[in-house]
């Protein structure tokens, strides 16, 4: 080591090398048997491996690492192994000019040591050095050598993988054999590893072999077995039936129909045998189809109200959320989502109560039973704080606004929480803005609600979205039009647009905040914030400035050119030209782009104009008959945006 020229290494963070690398060397050959992971980690902090670079630092180190991991004496050489494999993928995957000219020539000399790796006597280091193999070749050699449960299964894996890769059927066909002997004599888990193998290179294996994996799956004497065996380099522990199960039904994602009968065969076999493991991780991946297919729904929802009535919290939790997802649609089991309002279980790691959940699923239904409590519940996750955790695509809370502002006609119910909340800044802080849009959403049943609007005109944080609030109360709160004048002082200059306006919907002088709007839509040099929508409300009395909005539907940029499309029908009452400049916006959908906030609003201004051409209507028929969530969500919001589009595109097909 002291004949290393440690002076000219390059780190790959900047510290110097010939102190940190030497000492990590060093203090590993100290410890030797007793060498844990954790004294691995100086070595993994001096090569650095998140940088995806490969420096001369990694070049000094390898021979050392090698004779550590190639040393029975020496402890912690699985982990040592990992080092070695993230070192080869990174110089396989780094770009040019990011690995070390050394390198390439240092692997090569020390392949026999890591080619013996492989035939090593400890199972951990052969499972760790299985990603050094090179080529199917090396790996059938140890398929057929290797008799240790725990590496035979990774190693089956890795053939998959390798063959998927492969251009040679030969190569193929002798995996395929391998994968299809398994499947006639294996064991349960290693046959269901042989399906995983087959996938890799073959997608239509795992529908073929449906029944197998069902019955080893939800087989409760097998379940053991997984944990015993089913390894993978590079990964810390076991992986659980429950793990498989989800790596399963991602294998299935090309065929949704058969992915489908999947988990709905577990949940049933979950449900017989008493199963809570089982019937959790089936209902996880049922989930995660009902936020991408619509056609999951007709299937999983009878599965989901049985369910509500399991006595394991998770279960429940999860058959709530998925049938508040469901909405309208889970009215049969309004009932027993009644009986479940003051359930307190919860499942792991995810957000809320059962009750939570059967609250909101109650709203999503239309029932009464529902408002009890709700403004609390909504408010309680945010109690002492001003934001939540979750994992987007889990099962998690609903927004506020999305709960509320469905709920108009319970506004008079609802209203005296909401004003409570908005009345003190220390408690409703973290709400104020979203329950500012959903008294905004509600319009003149909000009015009752005028007072504590009105208060937070002063305060910057929240003016606009007070103004909007107002505006929408229309000239019910014509009383608030001094206050709302008064704040223009507290707000941007471009604001002063919104405010004129927000005076004339309340009841103030239309000619005022005409002239005011329609200048800054005239004016030479654009102001940042465009009012060409709020000069679109005034419709025929903006007929002077029709002129300046069909340019800006001409030649404004794809957000403007819409916007003036509808200002300029609005201030017209022609179609023409703006209904050709919105349906520009439904083909890209009917392509797979996934632009679908312009998309629903294209739909929704068509229908206020009241007229389609074919060309936009037969686009319109081919994209309703997309089972596809019609949303970049991947949680319940896939649900509720892919609801509010597709009702938006029954309105425009049901136009004459």
């Amino acid at each position: 080591m002291d004949d290393m020229p440690w002076e000219q290494l390059e780190s790959a963070l900047g510290h110097d090398p010939a102190v940190e690398l030497r000492r990590a060397l060093r203090g590993l050959a100290g410890r030797g048997a007793a060498a844990t992971e954790e004294d691995c980690d100086p070595l993994f902090a001096c090569v650095a491996l998140g940088t995806g670079r490969v420096t001369s630092v990694a070049t000094a180190a390898l021979p050392f690492v090698v004779a550590l991991a190639g040393d029975p004496d020496m402890g912690a050489r699985a982990t040592l192994v990992q080092l070695l494999t993230g070192l080869s993928e990174t110089a396989v995957s780094a770009g040019e000019g990011r690995v070390d000219a050394g390198w390439p020539g240092a692997w090569r000399r020390h392949r026999p040591q890591l080619m013996a790796l492989l035939a090593d006597s400890l199972p951990e280091v052969r499972r760790e050095a299985l990603p050094l193999a090179e080529g199917v070749g090396v790996l059938l050699e140890r398929w057929h050598a290797e008799t240790d449960p725990t590496v035979r299964l990774p190693v089956l894996l890795a053939l998959g993988a390798a063959a998927a890769g492969s251009t040679d059927a030969g190569t193929v066909d002798r995996v395929r054999a391998v994968a299809a002997e398994v499947l006639r004599t294996g064991t349960p888990v290693m046959q269901v590893a042989a399906v995983h193998a087959w996938a890799a290179f073959d997608p239509r294996a795992p529908v073929r072999e449906l029944d197998l994996l069902v019955e080893v799956l939800s087989d409760p004497s097998v379940r053991p077995q997984f944990e015993a065996i089913w390894y993978l380099p590079d990964v810390d522990g076991a992986f659980t039936r429950e793990d498989v199960v989800s790596w399963a039904a991602h294998l299935l994602e090309g065929a949704p129909q058969t992915a489908l009968a999947f988990v709905v065969r577990l949940i049933d076999a979950a449900r017989r045998t008493g199963d809570t493991l089982l019937c959790r991780a089936a209902l996880d991946e049922a989930w995660q189809l009902l936020a991408v297919r619509s056609s999951a729904a007709a299937a999983l929802l009878p599965l989901a109200g049985a369910l509500l009535t399991d006595p394991d919290d998770g279960i429940r939790y999860r058959a709530a959320h998925l049938l508040a997802a469901l909405g309208a649609r889970a009215a049969p089991y309004a009932d027993a989502l009644a009986a479940l309002l003051d359930d307190p279980g919860m499942a792991d790691f995810y957000e809320g109560t059962v009750g939570d959940h059967a609250r909101w699923a109650l709203t999503r239904i239309g029932d009464p039973r529902a408002l009890p409590k709700l403004v609390e519940r909504l408010y309680a996750p945010y109690q002492g704080q001003y934001s939540r955790g979750y994992c987007l695509g889990d099962p998690h809370l609903p927004e506020v606004e999305e709960v509320l502002t469905p709920l108009q006609a319970y506004a008079e119910i609802l209203l005296p929480e909401v004003r409570q909340l908005l009345r003190d800044d220390g408690v409703g802080g973290s709400l104020t803005c979203p329950f500012l849009r959903v008294l905004q959403a509600w319009g003149p049943a909000a009015v009752p609600a005028l007072p504590e609007v009105v208060a937070l005109l002063g305060d910057a944080r929240y003016t606009l979205y007070a103004v909007d609030a107002l505006a929408a109360m229309g000239p019910a709160a014509a009383s608030a039009i001094p206050a709302v004048r008064r704040c223009t002082l507290l707000d941007f200059p471009v604001d002063h647009h919104r405010v004129a306006w927000a005076a004339w919907r309340l009841g103030g002088d239309r000619d005022t905040a005409l002239r005011l709007i329609g200048e800054a839509v005239l004016a030479e040099e654009e102001p940042s914030y465009r009012p060409t929508d709020l000069l679109g409300d005034f419709g025929p009395a903006a007929a002077p400035y029709a002129e300046r909005v069909r340019q800006l539907m001409e030649h404004g940029d794809t957000w403007l050119r819409p916007r003036a499309a509808v200002a300029l029908w609005s201030i017209t009452g022609e179609p023409e030209p703006s209904v050709p400049v919105l349906e520009e916006c439904l083909p890209p959908i009917a392509h797979g782009a996934d632009s679908y906030g312009s998309f629903l609003d294209a739909l929704q201004a068509l229908a206020r104009i009241g007229t389609i051409s074919p060309a936009a209507r037969a686009t319109l028929l081919t994209v309703r008959g997309f089972d596809q969530r019609l949303s970049t969500y991947r949680d319940y919001r896939a649900i509720l945006q892919d609801e509010e589009i597709r009702s938006a595109i029954n309105d425009v097909l049901a136009l004459p």
